[in-house]
């Protein structure tokens, strides 16, 4: 009985010597190291740019015709640019722009000024200029059809391209 038990004993030693000794290592061997990683990336300035239409409604010659539409110019933050107004597709200048039913033409003014005296233009000077805040900036543009205009009944209409150039 006594052999058995140092036979059990001697087996036993080892094997929990080891397994200590692997705990043990485990716990020794456990560390941690770091490194840094740079981050990096170039914000390249940017706009967008949308418009509602402009509608005059029923034009009466006796009376002007006046309305409103916005522009809306979104640009990252801190870009400066500029917002231009061209003459339309019917033949018309930027200072008198034309809508148009068939071959009959209504003379009509776009303006950057509610007293519709600043005329808006696609050029130096007749231009509308902003700085971007990385949020939609809705600019008004005011809109005149004079009176006096003695045209053909009908419906009328024009297309303007806004421009921004930043």
């Amino acid at each position: 009985m006594k052999l058995s038990n140092a036979i059990k004993s001697t087996l036993l030693a080892p094997i929990f010597g080891v397994l200590a000794l692997g705990a043990a290592s485990t716990s020794a061997v456990a560390s941690t190291t770091t490194a840094t990683m740079g981050v990096t990336a170039t914000v390249q300035a940017t706009c967008i740019v949308s418009a509602t239409p402009m509608g005059f409604g029923t034009y009466i010659s006796t009376a002007a015709s006046t309305s409103t539409s916005a522009i809306t110019v979104t640009c990252t933050n801190s870009t400066t640019y500029t917002l231009g107004l061209d003459a339309g597709l019917n033949g018309g200048t930027v200072t008198t722009r034309q809508m148009k039913n068939g071959t009959a033409l209504l003379n009509y003014a776009l303006f950057s000024d509610s007293g519709r005296t600043t005329n808006w233009g696609n050029t130096t000077g007749s231009w509308v200029s902003g700085t971007g805040n990385g949020s939609g900036q809705a600019i008004t543009v005011y809109g005149q059809a004079a009176a006096g205009q003695y045209v053909t009944p009908g419906a009328y209409s024009d297309s303007i391209t806004a421009t921004v150039t930043y």
